[in-house]
């Protein structure tokens, strides 16, 4: 037996916020297929845009939709809400409301442009990533649910989940490292992460929409298997479409 926990979304496509499945050792690609099957007619199922978590731990740090799922196994289908435009992403984990924007490299940018919209926007909180540290929308968000969850479960790798958030794109422990690694830098594209009350999320974008420039535009994967050192024999040893993404959230879910 298997237990399938719905979160946000999810409950509405089955009426319900748990399953239970009389099935074991089938894989997650097998499960959603079977969970389409069983689902009311009059309700819609997005596989493509949901995080899935075995026991609390993120899928994609396994085998992706190919992990077994066995008997016993809690699965946990978390959708990612998401909209927006090309300089602007917006969408829901956990219940936590999140805007992304990507902001030109200036000079001038330092440390105190964060600290600035902090005081001014109390009810967000802020972290800055450097562009090239960021793959892809889907490693983001993947990372975004570790950092969630950890703050979740009490078991953050520090004590503010902004900084949790640095360290696994950093891939470190060391706060230090990731400040100088994957921190903003001047005269470089950084990523601006927003978490908490969307209503503030307008009034924000407004100010630093002439800042803005078209989001993930930047192809990262040679920057990114060059600095943490994955080699192609690595690559090749995952089986996945999206290796590299696959092994950048698997060494940031393990760090502890």
């Amino acid at each position: 037996m298997i237990t399938i926990k719905l979160i946000g979304g999810a409950k509405k496509s089955f009426n319900s916020d748990e399953l239970q499945i009389d099935e074991s050792d089938i894989s997650i690609n097998e499960l959603l297929k079977l969970l389409l099957k069983i689902k009311p007619d009059n309700t819609d199922f997005d596989i493509e845009n949901i995080l899935i978590a075995i026991n609390g731990s993120d899928s994609s740090a396994m085998d992706g939709k190919d992990t077994i799922v066995h008997h016993s196994d809690v699965v946990s289908i978390i959708p990612v809400i998401h909209g927006g435009s090309s300089k602007k992403l917006l969408f829901e984990i956990e219940k936590k409301q999140i805007q992304i924007i990507e902001i030109r490299g200036q000079k001038k940018v330092d440390i105190k442009f964060i600290d600035d919209l902090r005081k001014k926007y109390p009810k967000i909180k802020f972290q800055a990533i450097c562009s090239n540290f960021i793959l892809n929308p889907s490693h983001l968000k993947k990372i975004l649910y570790l950092s969630i969850y950890a703050e979740k479960n009490n078991i953050l790798l520090s004590n503010k989940i902004e900084t949790d958030i640095l360290m696994r794109f950093g891939l470190t422990l060391q706060i230090s490292n990731a400040i100088s690694s994957a921190g903003m830098k001047s005269s470089t594209n950084f990523i601006l992460i927003a978490i908490g009350n969307k209503n503030y999320f307008n009034s924000l974008y407004s100010e630093l929409s002439d800042s803005c420039v078209p989001l993930f535009l930047k192809n990262n994967n040679l920057f990114l298997k060059k600095y943490f050192n994955i080699s192609k024999k690595h690559m090749d040893s995952v089986y996945s479409k999206n290796s590299l993404e696959d092994i950048l959230v698997e060494k940031a879910s393990v760090l502890i």
